[in-house]
């Protein structure tokens, strides 16, 4: 992707570099998060994953040092590439809500971490991937994730599968905008587990129908090889995949991202459209 000598967004806080040591308890009942990669991508579900459990304690202080370190030349780099594509979707996302009269977009914040991170709903240790808390409307993004990503789960290296991600973290904001997740919350309260589950699915889906919707906006600065990036990293961590990997079979009931397929699929369907009419995906996938 070309984005050197681009604007870089004012709406970053980077906090890599920042450790922290010791003990760490969130106060005020705040529910801490934990984001594996069996949940990767996890938006705003806030889900608790086994058997790694955040201790809670309702009222205590949070008690822990911070240690600073100077960022790397190329983290610096991959700081300023993470930027320059979130000013692309702050862009992007403004004049599709304009195009399309769905109102003024408010555009979103980008946490960039290491290590340990305090959001507004919760914290997330150096376990987590990419998520987005619609608390307090930020992308949390630790970049270490994308090796983990290549290496353990076989996406392409490339910047474009970062791209992507961060565009299906936005596109988890945009769904906050318009009020879906807050819909598809109140609905799952009256399902099972399998069919909430399914309109889980239906939330990630639209995600990535947004990501390929962004990057059909910004084909300027696209290269060869980037959508093929995009979907290397789509497949790697479809439900079928990731449990293929970490445990030798598939479960579909328990599926709350889609499969590969359907990662992939409603991307390009975003990406090849240009259309947001196109995002139902409760209507085509349930």
């Amino acid at each position: 992707m070309k984005w050197q000598g681009r604007r870089q967004s004012d709406n970053v806080e980077d906090r890599r570099g920042m450790s922290s040591k010791g003990k760490v308890v969130a106060g005020g009942g705040i529910i801490g998060i934990i984001v594996l990669l069996l949940q990767v991508f996890g938006g705003d579900t806030g889900k608790m994953v086994a058997p790694m459990l955040e201790q809670m304690n309702q009222g205590q202080a949070t008690e822990q040092t911070t240690e600073q370190r100077a960022l790397t030349p190329e983290e610096i780099e991959l700081g300023g590439f993470a930027k320059t594509v979130f000013a692309d979707t702050e862009d992007i996302w403004t004049k599709i809500f304009r195009d399309n009269q769905i109102g003024t977009y408010e555009k979103p914040k980008m946490v960039l971490f290491t290590d340990a991170v305090q959001t507004a709903c919760g914290s997330a240790t150096a376990a987590s991937g990419p998520f987005y808390c619609p608390a307090d409307k930020k992308v949390y993004m630790d970049l270490r994730f994308f090796e983990e990503l290549r290496t353990r789960f076989g996406a392409k290296g490339g910047d474009f599968a970062i791209a992507y991600v961060i565009a299906h973290e936005v596109g988890h904001h945009v769904q906050t905008l318009l009020g879906t997740s807050q819909k598809v919350r109140q609905q799952q309260q009256s399902l099972s587990k399998v069919d909430g589950n399914k309109l889980s699915v239906c939330l990630e889906l639209q995600a990535d129908f947004y990501a390929g919707l962004w990057a059909h906006y910004n084909k300027k600065y696209l290269e060869e090889g980037d959508i093929e990036e995009a979907l290397s990293a789509a497949h790697a961590v479809g439900d079928d995949a990731i449990q293929s990997k970490m445990q030798g079979h598939v479960v579909p009931d328990s599926f709350t991202h889609g499969t590969s397929k359907q990662r992939m699929k409603w991307f390009m369907k975003g990406y090849n459209s240009g259309d947001i009419n196109l995002h139902d995906t409760f209507k085509e996938e349930l």
